[in-house]
């Protein structure tokens, strides 16, 4: 009589709580590896900005006032998406050519992020009291000032989805340095998303100095340095 083979109850249980015990471990580390991925990908992404917002201001491609001086640009108009501002108002000029932005930075939502490697991306220049405007999906809303954004810009890169996507929140400016926060302490929650009941967007201003009004021509807070943060966060230079 033939033997019939195949493992037992207990082996199968055995196998199972082996497999168990090495997910437990690996799945968390995983886990972190993909946010650390995603938290390098976006500070790289903000180099990338820093540079291209230096070449284009540098270049004069972008003169709303005709002084001479150029002017800092817009996800869309930097990656060659839409045309750039010229005098006659907004988006009426040539498209950038070459771009000094990668295209995977030109696709700009409803509340003017870029989404990219499990972050959301934000700049915006200053209007002429300071206050930080949007970008449209079409391009400038054609409320910045030309004289102030000759100088000044800000970009922040926050999670998709907060201890899912990534933890830190990046900042970095015309100065070219890259901020972070760890994204816990601030006074509005921790920044995560761009819609929804739980999305938290940083305000333009979030990482200047304390001031009464909105401004991002002021300087950044750095340790608390010279006084602490609008959004009440801790920003560090990132080494």
């Amino acid at each position: 009589m033939r033997k019939n083979e195949g493992f037992t109850l207990i082996e199968l249980m055995i196998v199972v709580a082996i497999i168990a015990i090495i997910a437990s471990i690996a799945i968390p580390n995983l886990l972190s590896a993909r946010l650390n991925a995603n938290e390098s990908a976006a500070v790289a992404t903000l180099r990338n900005v820093v540079s291209a917002q230096s070449q284009l201001q540098s270049q004069g491609a972008i003169d709303q006032d005709l002084d001479g001086i150029g002017e800092h640009g817009w996800f869309t108009e930097m990656s060659g998406s839409v045309n750039i501002r010229d005098d006659s108002g907004a988006n009426t000029g040539p498209t950038l050519t070459p771009p000094v932005l990668s295209a995977s930075l030109g696709t700009v939502n409803a509340q003017g992020h870029v989404s990219k490697s499990g972050y959301y991306f934000m700049v915006n220049l200053p209007d002429d009291t300071g206050a930080p405007q949007v970008e449209l999906a079409t391009g400038s809303p054609g409320t910045e000032d030309p004289e102030l954004s000759e100088t000044t810009w800000i970009c922040y890169a926050w999670p998709a989805s907060f201890n899912n996507t990534g933890n830190r929140v990046f900042v970095v400016n015309q100065t070219g340095d890259v901020l972070q926060t760890n994204n816990l302490n601030g006074s509005t929650g921790s920044y995560t998303g761009t819609t929804g009941a739980n999305a938290v967007v940083p305000d333009g201003d979030a990482a200047i100095v304390n001031t009464s009004s909105a401004d991002i021509t002021g300087v950044l807070s750095i340790s608390n340095q010279p006084s602490a943060a609008n959004d009440a966060n801790t920003w560090l230079v990132l080494n």
